[in-house]
């Protein structure tokens, strides 16, 4: 599993997308994904591989947003897909066994079609966002329990989330919280992760 506090780079954000994963995997980070919707195939397996490098040692999982390819070319640990990157059946299929294929749910009735092979569900947006402008509805707490009590799956929660949000989170019966600016753009990363797995654990 790679909950419970999942990071996700951003590359506009002030740290490098290398200082970005590594200041996560110091606080605790379980996962680091991998997002860049501009940059080329060549230079996300180069950036993935490196993070790898960087990642390993402290049994921190590479998840690399919607690319296929690059996450195959770079050996990462997973992937995560959106609604609209293909078909998690035949993803997996190229994916293999041993690698965590993610899927993003943004609304109940699409659990119905999480196939067999899918490792977890990102599931919201759980408050609107302004890290990803063009975002579904925001479903809020109660919309994340409808989607956990209908996935075969565990759910991360995303969208808008920060500190003070675990209570709330477990309640509705989510295996982690993923986030973006609450780590990526915090005056201090590391100190920002460690204090969401903190507030994780004594929830």
């Amino acid at each position: 599993m790679i909950g419970p506090v999942y990071v996700i780079t951003d590359p506009d954000a002030p740290l490098s997308v290398m200082d970005q994963a590594r200041a996560a995997a110091r606080g605790g980070a379980s996962a680091v994904q991998l997002r860049d919707k501009t940059a080329t195939d060549a230079d996300m397996v180069a950036m993935a591989r490196a993070l790898m490098a960087a990642l390993r040692p402290r049994g921190v999982k590479l998840i690399v947003n919607d690319r296929l390819e690059v996450a195959l070319a770079a050996g990462a640990d997973g992937l995560h897909i959106g609604q609209g990157d293909g078909d998690p059946a035949e993803i997996r299929t190229r994916l293999g066994p041993d690698r965590l294929l993610g899927v993003s749910i943004e609304a109940a009735g699409q659990c119905a079609a999480i196939p067999p092979g899918v490792d977890y569900i990102g599931a919201g947006p759980v408050r609107a966002t302004a890290t990803k402008p063009d975002h579904a509805p925001p479903i809020g707490f109660d919309g994340l329990a409808e989607i956990v009590a209908r996935s075969p799956v565990p759910t991360i929660a995303i969208g808008g989330l920060g500190p003070g949000d675990a209570p709330a989170l477990r309640r509705a019966g989510a295996a982690g919280i993923a986030v973006v600016s609450a780590v990526v753009r915090a005056p201090d990363p590391e100190a920002a992760t460690r204090a969401l797995v903190d507030e994780w654990r004594t929830t």
